[in-house]
């Protein structure tokens, strides 16, 4: 197991803060999200970690580039990419984060690789609580998520083994799920801004104040509400600076007027694109993650990438430095502070950790 740190990177364009939990907005679209295919399955008496059923659970995903079979008739050429908590599949198609990953020659070219994004359950066009149970819809958790994307792969799509999987924020915290999971479902692993312990402290605090506000509002009305309940507002400024740093917030917002207009702007817009039952679910679903325990059963190359802005995850705490050492094929990375970074966004910002991503898939060609 390895521990890195990497010198100041080339500047990038200003980024504004991408918050941990966010609904995504494209003004344009890039060729990627023009060329991506939408599709749905249907998992029928889905059986979550609670003991709740759901009769019929969809699963909405984007693919780009084409399946190649092996001489076995075998899909070789599989990469699972996972979002964070309340995004969705597009997200990952934006040029900050599409563009230095999947054109020719880049590390997973669509020429060569068939690369997979699933809404998550409870996200974007897959079954949510909005779509009508409300709270009824079954508590899922990260045990759940990852195993309906496997049962996705394997009994929808015919996938039974992947090159790669790469997941931001929770879905990095899939990833390592899913290396424990399924050991050696994946040639290679990358988990980035996340870590393998339970949600505590400072993390976990903020989480429950924002589920909390919303709960506790009598406009909630136990999730049978017919208009959005104003603490949605609240649950949203909790966790508006989350996903980025003092550095960059200081930047765009230099003097009171521009932070406060930043604050009502904002948070306007999550309001506009939030939920109230889906915001507690999805914030809700990290409560019983827990992967230090069975570090030992990821058996195959894992690249893990945090940043020293992360609020979220803030390296003071030495979490990584502790659990890292137990990665059998590990490495750990931590970027710097910079005016390239981005706090917990920095996830999407894969010029930044691409050559980490480059390395990875090198090493971990599988044997022919």
């Amino acid at each position: 197991m390895s521990l890195h740190r990497i010198p100041r990177l080339i500047a990038l364009a200003t980024l504004l803060a991408m918050p941990c939990v966010a609904q995504s907005t494209q003004a344009t679209q890039n060729r990627y999200q023009r060329e991506a295919v939408d599709a749905d399955v249907a998992l029928h008496n889905v059986h979550f970690g609670t003991g709740e059923t759901l009769n019929t659970l969809r699963l909405h995903y984007k693919t780009l580039g084409k399946p190649h079979r092996n001489a076995a008739g075998k899909i070789d050429n599989a990469v699972l990419i996972l979002h964070g908590t309340g995004d969705r599949s597009d997200s990952m198609l934006t040029s900050i984060f599409a563009d230095p990953l999947f054109g020719p020659g880049d590390p997973l070219d669509i020429t060569r690789y068939y690369v997979i994004f699933p809404d998550d359950i409870g996200h974007g066009q897959s079954s949510k609580p909005s779509d009508g149970l409300h709270a009824r819809f079954p508590h899922y958790d990260y045990d759940d998520m990852v195993q309906t994307q496997h049962a996705m792969l394997t009994e929808e799509l015919g996938i039974d083994h992947l090159r790669l999987i790469l997941g931001v924020s929770m879905g990095g915290m899939q990833t390592f799920v899913w290396g424990e999971t399924y050991p050696g479902f994946a040639d290679a692993l990358m988990p980035l801004t996340c870590l393998p312990v339970p949600l505590a402290g400072r993390n976990r605090m903020m989480r429950y104040a924002a589920m909390q506000a919303i709960r506790t509002d009598p406009a909630y009305n136990n999730g049978e509400y017919k208009t959005q309940p104003p603490s949605i507002h609240t649950a949203n400024t909790i966790l508006l600076v989350t996903g980025t740093s003092p550095l960059v917030l200081q930047g765009i917002a230099p003097t009171r007027k521009q932070a406060e207009a930043y604050v009502d702007q904002t948070v306007a817009q999550r309001d506009a694109n939030t939920d109230a039952n889906n915001f507690l679910y999805y914030i809700d679903s990290s409560r019983n993650y827990d992967a230090s325990q069975h570090l030992d059963r990821i058996t195959v190359p894992i690249t893990w990438v945090n940043t020293a802005d992360d609020f979220i995850n803030p390296p003071e705490l030495r979490i990584a430095e502790h659990y890292a050492p137990q990665l059998k094929q590990g490495k750990f990375i931590l970027l710097p502070i910079s005016p390239e970074t981005r706090g917990h966004s920095t996830n999407m910002l894969a010029s930044i950790w691409r050559p980490y991503l480059v390395d990875l898939m090198r090493h971990s060609q599988p044997a022919h």
